[in-house]
């Protein structure tokens, strides 16, 4: 991928004055009018607002201003990210009309470091969802085949960066939702170590698992947006305290000498063939340079699935009872009571899948059930959590498939467990904590991307960051757009 497509070369370009921020805007806003009709990636571009960044960030250069990390670099963000005076709908009818009264720490910091933010991407709704099937509004395509899912939840921000009409995007990631997608469409997905990039001014789903991180189209620009995102927030009280390191230093140390573990639970029977052979084949890429591949095991991995989908909904159940067409939430016809108004707000406000989550969430907390499901699932949590500091007392990294597939058929998986299984592989980084990054892997015979996904220890991002730029540097995917 030529420089000037990168976030990290345009804002080169536009530090020396080679090329106006107006200018990229203006070039990707054209694309973004070609393509997102096909595609509906944007739930809204905000234009003008977007010129009016760019021409500020040009007029601090015109005066000789020391300009940011993102100097006119076009950023999307998911549509459960805060803007302030923008419309957060988070994919439900429930929250249209709603506009931010605050920005997003990240927001705040995206601005700091003079990117030029240009909408909202769409979404499954309140984050629910690993297909963006789920949003209220419409479906996101996959750039790579207009018949198949970008993945979800950010699956529109996914397919913004992978169709080229930004260069970097956020998305939310509770259980897979920056990765799945990224292995979806191509991308670079990372999910950094929880508390590493604040959550103030994100739309809550489960927020002990929710984590902000980037789409992009490189390792390098991950490393870029993670740089200028990260770092403590006093404003979150889970927001850590670690200074923020310099990723992009590390992406140039090579693999040599690292230990990278495969774990046998996540090659299991059932995956698809293709993607196992293409995710060995990006493993045997890495030892070629001099890593060294062991086998490891996470034995608890089994539980999960079961473990998430009773944790994350109660969790769900609790934040989304805020909308009640008072406090928040687009109000129905008024009932006789506040229980019917309630009732009737939330019947119509939120889809299918978002009351199925808040309904299992809300039986697991109930009083009977709480120690059986809820505690048994934290407990299970634990040991998937000692799992993994096992596995990296004795490796480095480890590497899975970020999928068991490629992007599947719209409506392909309308059986609740068939989509929640889409998500096997990622999960487990949202209950443990730690950091995961997926990085293309290649393509299978149909032409779809894969995913390779790699985990590290909690704020081991660079390694992370530096296994994944070697295998970028071996197998350059992201020259290869749809």
């Amino acid at each position: 991928m030529s420089p000037e497509r990168t976030a990290s070369g345009i804002a080169a370009e536009v530090r020396a004055g080679r090329v106006t921020a107006l200018e990229v805007l203006e070039e990707r806003l054209r694309r973004i009018d070609e393509l997102d009709p096909l595609l509906k990636t944007f739930l809204k571009v905000h234009e003008e607002d977007a010129r009016g960044q760019a021409r500020a960030v040009d007029i601090r250069r015109s005066r000789g201003e020391r300009l940011g990390r993102l100097a006119g670099v076009p950023v999307a963000l998911k549509d459960n990210i805060n803007v302030r005076g923008w419309e957060t709908t988070c994919g439900s009818k429930i929250l249209a009309g709603f506009r931010a009264p605050f920005d997003a720490s990240v927001v705040e910091r995206l601005r700091a470091e003079d990117a030029v933010l240009v909408g909202k991407t769409n979404l499954d709704e309140f984050a629910m969802g690993s297909s963006t099937e789920n949003s209220a509004f419409f479906r996101t395509a996959n750039p790579w085949d207009r018949g198949r899912v970008p993945g979800g939840s950010s699956g529109g921000s996914a397919a913004a960066v992978a169709a080229d009409l930004v260069p970097a995007a956020l998305g939310s990631d509770t259980g897979g939702s920056v990765r799945q997608p990224a292995g979806f469409c191509g991308a670079v997905g990372l999910k950094p170590t929880y508390g590493l990039v604040s959550r103030r001014g994100l739309v809550a789903f489960a927020s002990s698992l929710d984590q902000i991180g980037p789409l992009t189209a490189t390792v390098e620009d991950a490393a870029l947006m993670l740089s200028a995102i990260g770092g403590h927030d006093p404003k979150d009280a889970t927001s850590s305290p670690r200074p923020v390191a310099d990723y992009g230093a590390a992406l140039a140390g090579g693999v040599r000498g690292l230990k990278i573990g495969l774990p046998a639970e996540y090659f299991a029977e059932g995956m698809d063939r293709e993607t196992e052979v293409l995710v060995r084949e990006a493993v045997g890429c890495l030892e070629r340079q001099g890593a060294s591949v062991v086998e490891v095991s996470l034995p608890h991995t089994r539980y999960a699935i079961s473990s998430y989908y009773i944790l994350a909904p109660s969790e769900a159940s609790s934040n989304l009872a805020r909308y009640d067409g008072l406090r928040y939430g687009a109000p129905a016809a008024a009932g006789a009571t506040l229980a019917e108004s309630c009732a009737a707000t939330r019947g119509a406000g939120f889809g299918p899948e978002v009351k199925r989550r808040i309904m299992l969430g809300t039986f697991a907390l109930s009083e009977g059930y709480h120690e059986a499901y809820y505690g048994a699932a934290q407990k299970a949590r634990g040991l998937i959590r000692r799992d993994f500091e096992d596995a990296f007392s004795k490796v480095d990294v480890l590497a899975t498939p970020t999928s068991p597939g490629p992007a599947f058929r719209f409506d392909e998986k309308s059986e609740p467990m068939a989509m929640y299984l889409s998500d096997i592989f990622t999960i487990t980084a949202n209950l443990a904590g730690i950091p995961a990054v997926s990085v293309p892997a290649g393509l299978t015979a149909a032409g779809l991307p894969v995913g390779l996904q790699l985990l590290a220890d909690s704020f081991r991002e660079d390694l992370l960051l530096r296994a994944a730029a070697a295998l970028e540097r071996e197998r350059p995917f992201a020259r290869c757009r749809p």
